[in-house]
């Protein structure tokens, strides 16, 4: 049995089969609906049902509460549809943005590569070409679990192989799954894209990209993208890691600074001990991003990924430096305990 659902302000229909969430439907329809967690704990895709009856699923009462419940609204990425139904819902437009479906794929494991002692490559091959735009994600399923893990995408868009970096998470189950037991010739299942991370190309203005641990990835994908389409415009990447044997794809992007004379890279240790040969600069990816501009970001876009503190000191220090929310963007991963700290409401997306 399915039902339909009439999305305002867009006026799009689309039909939602049972059990089938709101989200999960306007996504594989290219319908972009604001989201994050995807796990009824964040409330970025809270909407207004205008008209009709849903489940509100798993949605916890710190996200969605009884009164907004009683007002009639709910979370996308646990709603399901009990009759036809009419939501309203914030759609930001962009001129960048790309209406990409979300699809169910299948690959095989190429190669997994040792990139850090806890970050491994995957490299997937997949049964039909993936179409994204750098800076996305997909959602990898863990076998014998109900659940899938979000990971961005490493490689520049480039046809049916994508590369995913995973970091062990002690006592994770996915990334567990993957660093101790997958390995090359294993079959996978993954959906995507996902995300609302890519570069506005069209502002024409230059860029820093700002990453720590494996949130390299992303940025990585962009800055592979922005060169190989001939970009002139000057590109900055702040790399941080604690130490050198941390400091993945460290040779890629030295050599990508000596052929194209617009990109910088900026690598950054935190905790790198001394007298072991390290000359560059020593200290947090917000530190040495402040040292490398003089404290004046103006006239950029910032694009973050990276650990949840070092995201918030990069803020920090971007708005110090007359950078403010409008040019700042950024991919949130969110945990349930990520959800329940309280943002700011001052801004909108940072």
């Amino acid at each position: 049995m399915s039902y339909q659902l009439t999305i305002e302000p867009l006026g799009e229909t689309l039909e939602v089969e049972e059990g089938q969430t709101i989200l999960d439907a306007a996504l594989r329809k290219g319908i972009y609906l604001p989201h994050a967690c995807c796990h009824g704990l964040c409330a970025t895709c809270k909407i207004d049902v205008i008209d009709g009856e849903v489940d509100h699923g798993e949605a916890s009462s710190f996200a969605l509460m009884d009164f907004e419940r009683d007002e009639g609204k709910t979370l996308a990425c646990c709603a399901t549809l009990q009759s036809d139904v009419v939501i309203s819902a914030e759609i930001e437009a962009d001129p960048d943005a790309q209406s990409i479906p979300v699809r169910d794929f299948a690959g095989k494991v190429s190669r997994i590569e040792t990139l850090t002692p806890t970050i491994k490559g995957v490299f997937i091959e997949l049964d039909a070409p993936m179409h994204f735009q750098a800076g996305q994600y997909v959602n990898l399923e863990i076998p014998g679990e109900n659940f899938a893990r979000p990971f961005s995408l490493a490689n520049a868009p480039d046809g049916k192989s994508i590369e995913l970096n995973v970091r062990i998470v002690p006592g994770g189950i996915g990334t567990g799954y993957i660093h101790n037991q997958l390995k090359a010739g294993d079959t996978v299942k993954l959906s995507g894209p996902y995300g609302r991370y890519f570069v506005r190309k069209s502002a024409q203005v230059p860029m820093v990209f700002m990453a720590g641990g494996s949130g390299l990835s992303s940025p990585r994908s962009m800055i592979l993208e922005l060169l190989a389409e001939g970009c002139t415009l000057p590109i900055t990447l702040v790399y941080g890691q604690r130490s050198r044997e941390e400091l993945y794809y460290h040779e890629e992007f030295l050599a990508l600074a000596q052929q194209h004379a617009n990109f910088t890279y900026v690598p950054a240790l935190s905790h790198e001990p001394e007298g072991g040969g390290w000359q560059g600069f020593r200290g947090f990816v917000h530190e040495a991003a402040k040292a490398h501009f003089n404290g004046d970001f103006r006239g950029h876009k910032a694009y973050l990924c990276g650990p949840p503190l070092m995201i918030d000191a990069c803020i920090t220090t971007l708005m110090q430096g007359r950078l403010f929310e409008r040019d700042i963007y950024m991919e949130k991963f969110i945990s349930s305990a990520d959800a329940q700290q309280a943002r700011s409401p001052l801004f909108k997306n940072v």
